[in-house]
C-alpha cells in the first residue's frame, strides 16, 4: 500500500533567507493569515485540513499566524479587508466561494499577497491552488466497487456546483473502470452553500440511498458529510470521507478517505512568504505531486484486501503515466460515464 501511504512533502524549508535577513536585521515578519468558509476550522473536512496545515507551519517554525471563522459570505470581503489593513502576510482563503469577495480586495491591496484554494482568481498578488479531485475520486470509487456486495454504491455532495460534481464524476468513471455493471446512486443535499452544514439532511439522504441498495456511500459535503457516513455506520455498511481523512470517525465502518491536501498548500503559502520564495499564479495538485490519494491507515487497513491495494497501486500508476485519463467534469460540464 505504499501509494495510499506515502508521506506528503510538499511543505518546504521552514528558515530559508528572508527569515534569515529579518533575525539579522531585527525586522519582524508579516504575520499570515487563514480565514475559513462558513463550516469553521473544526468542520473534521475541508477547512480543518487547511487548519492543520497553518498548524504544521506554527510548530515547525515557532512562528505565529491569525485566523477567523466566517459565519456568513457577507463577512468575507470585510475579514479579507481588515486582515490586510492590520498588514497580514499573505492571506489564505480556503473554498471556492471566496472568489468574487477576493478579486475585489486584492485589487485593493496590490503589495499584499493572497491565496485562495479551489478557485482561480487573475491577479498578479493572488495564487491559485487547484486541485485534481477527479483523481483521487477514481481511485476511491475503484475500492467501493470491489468491496460492494449488492452492485449499488452512493455519491452524496452538497448541491449542484461543478466542482462538487466532478467529484461525483470521477467516482464513477472509478467505479466503472472494475465494475461496468455497478449502479451508482447521486443525490444532492441542497441547493447552495448552506448545504454544506446541513447534516441532518445528508443523513435523510445516505438513508435514502442504503434503502435503494447502496452499501457504500460516498459524501463530498464537507461538515454536512459526517450525517452519511454516520447514516452508513449506523446500518453496518460502508462510508467514504473526503478532504481530512475521516477514516477515525467510524472505525470499521469507513472504507477510505479522498484525502485532499488542503493542509499542504497552507502551509507551503506560508513558508514561501516567509523564506522570500512566494509566487501568484495558478498551482494544479493531483495523485503524482501528492495532492490527493485515498487514504489508507490503521483504522481502515483491515477492510483493505490485498486484491484491492494492487488494484489501486495499478490504477495509481496508469493514471501518473497518463495511462489512464480521468475526465474532469468541470472541462465541459459533462461525465461520459455517469
Amino acid at each position: 500500500m505504499s501509494v495510499q501511504n506515502k508521506k506528503f512533502t510538499g511543505a518546504k524549508a521552514v528558515l530559508g533567507t528572508a527569515v534569515f535577513a529579518a533575525l539579522m536585521t531585527g525586522t519582524a515578519l508579516a504575520e499570515p493569515a487563514l480565514i475559513y468558509d462558513t463550516g469553521g476550522k473544526n468542520d473534521k473536512s475541508f477547512n480543518e485540513m487547511a487548519w492543520n496545515g497553518a498548524e504544521a507551519y506554527k510548530e515547525e517554525t515557532g512562528n505565529s499566524y491569525r485566523d477567523f471563522e466566517t459565519q456568513t459570505h457577507a463577512q468575507f470581503e470585510q475579514s479579507l479587508r481588515r486582515f490586510a489593513q492590520q498588514g497580514m502576510n499573505p492571506i489564505v482563503v480556503p473554498g471556492f466561494n471566496w472568489a468574487e469577495p477576493l478579486e475585489v480586495v486584492a485589487k485593493e491591496f496590490p503589495d499584499t499577497h493572497f491565496v485562495i484554494i479551489d478557485a482561480v482568481v487573475d491577479l498578479p498578488n493572488v495564487r491559485s491552488v487547484l486541485f485534481k479531485e477527479e483523481e483521487g475520486s477514481y481511485l476511491v470509487g475503484a475500492l467501493a466497487a470491489m468491496k460492494s456486495e449488492t452492485g449499488t454504491i452512493g455519491y452524496i455532495t452538497a448541491f449542484d456546483f461543478p466542482l462538487l460534481q466532478a467529484f461525483g464524476c470521477g467516482y464513477v468513471q472509478g467505479a466503472k473502470a472494475v465494475n461496468p455493471d455497478i449502479e451508482v446512486l447521486q443525490n444532492l443535499i441542497g441547493t447552495d452553500f448552506a448545504a454544506f452544514n446541513d447534516i441532518n439532511t445528508a443523513g435523510e439522504v445516505g438513508r435514502s440511498q442504503l434503502e435503494r441498495g447502496a452499501d457504500v456511500i460516498y459524501a463530498a459535503a464537507g461538515a454536512a458529510g459526517e450525517g452519511a457516513l454516520q447514516a452508513a455506520a449506523d446500518a453496518g455498511k460502508y462510508g467514504i470521507g473526503v478532504d481530512s481523512n475521516q477514516n477515525y470517525l467510524f472505525p470499521g465502518n469507513m472504507l477510505t478517505s479522498m484525502v485532499k491536501r488542503v493542509d499542504v498548500a497552507v502551509q507551503d503559502a506560508f513558508n514561501d512568504e516567509a523564506n522570500g520564495e512566494w509566487s501568484s499564479g495558478v498551482q494544479s495538485l493531483g495523485l503524482a505531486e501528492g495532492g490527493v490519494g485515498a487514504a489508507v491507515d490503521e483504522y481502515n487497513e483491515e477492510l483493505i484486501t490485498d486484491e484491492m491495494s494492487a488494484k489501486l497501486e495499478e490504477l495509481t500508476a496508469k493514471i501518473n503515466s497518463g495511462e489512464i485519463e480521468v475526465h474532469d467534469y468541470r472541462s465541459d460540464n459533462s461525465c461520459p460515464v455517469s
